[in-house]
């Protein structure tokens, strides 16, 4: 079954390593700044990569699945 958000959020601490590896480019304080919250990674990801809402929404779908 794939981790929901709420479960991500929770063990946020523990995620930031997945996520820096899924997205090299985030730095801590980008991590730290997301506090667990998808609308403000996902927000942090499109000023970083210069994607749409949609593909940032799609990769992190992807991300979700991948770290479950």
């Amino acid at each position: 079954m794939a981790m929901n958000w709420d479960t991500i959020q929770g063990k946020w601490k523990q995620m930031k390593g997945d996520a820096k590896s899924e997205w090299a480019e985030l730095t801590d304080d980008d991590i730290d700044r997301a506090e667990g919250d998808r609308d403000t990674l996902e927000g942090i990801l499109q000023e970083k990569y210069g994607k749409t809402k949609e593909e940032v929404r799609d990769e992190v779908d992807q991300w979700m699945k991948k770290i479950s």
